[in-house]
């Protein structure tokens, strides 16, 4: 299926590894000019040396994504370098798990501002888009309460919420909003593979949660929020899209 998004603009935060990295690179393999932004310069400029080598234009920052000065500049120079966005993917997360008052902060700062900030001043260049779509990442833990139900669990569920009531307010505007939310996902260097190395025991119990036997992968996830921010989506918009494999129990 041809997803119609050769020669748009697309922004992807936290786009050097993991699920963050597989979106981007999807996208600029289906003709999509790809900016990211990632706390490393060398991580940064390895992955736009990859999307460049896809035929598209490639276009990246090193920056905390609590620092919303530097998150803007990154927005506007990306603008520049494109001539306009057409599509924002809000995936960067602090991983901040432990219950603790820094956890809180940390969240707040990157996951849900960072999000904010992101979308917010990407607006005016969405605006001017033909088809502008904004995905957010969250998790599984948003939608269920779960071992991470503290401070990461927390923030992706008002995640969900702030990306339900974006999308009612920029319904009129034609640009859409969408959620996806990840189950157990296994790439190298993430999460669950730090966890199969040093804790088999918990890896194990994670793996047993998954009905189908095995965690999804980066480029599952990435395949669902690439058809989400396509004009193939059209009019899908306030939804929140679980790739979880049936991990969790929720009827509505």
């Amino acid at each position: 299926m041809e997803l119609g998004l050769k020669g748009c603009s697309a922004l992807v935060t936290g786009g050097t590894k993991g699920i963050g990295r597989a979106i981007a690179l999807m996208l600029a393999d289906e003709g999509a000019n790809v900016s990211i932004c990632a706390r490393t310069k060398n991580g940064v400029d390895a992955t736009v040396g990859v999307l460049e080598a896809k035929g598209v234009k490639g276009h990246g920052a090193s920056l905390d994504l609590a620092d919303a000065d530097a998150l803007k500049a990154w927005i506007d120079d990306a603008a520049t370098a494109f001539g306009g966005i057409d599509i924002v993917v809000a995936n960067a997360s602090a991983l901040a798990i432990e219950n603790t008052p820094d956890n809180w902060k940390r969240e707040f700062e990157v996951d849900l501002m960072g999000t904010v900030h992101a979308c917010e001043h990407a607006m005016s260049y969405l605006e001017k888009s033909k088809s502008g779509s904004i995905v957010v990442i969250s998790s599984v833990s948003g939608v269920e309460a779960d071992v991470v139900a503290g401070p990461y669990g927390s923030t992706k569920c008002a995640l969900i919420h702030y990306a339900k009531g974006l999308s009612c307010r920029l319904a009129p505007k034609g640009i859409r909003v969408n959620t996806v939310s990840p189950g157990t996902t296994y790439f190298e260097g993430g999460v669950w593979h730090m966890i199969e190395q040093h804790n088999p025991a918990l890896f194990r119990q994670g793996m047993a949660m998954n009905k189908m036997g095995r965690m999804a992968t980066a480029e599952e996830v990435a395949n669902a929020v690439t058809f989400l921010a396509s004009p193939r989506a059209s009019f899908i918009t306030g939804t929140n899209l679980l790739v979880d494999g049936a991990l969790t129990n929720r009827v509505a």
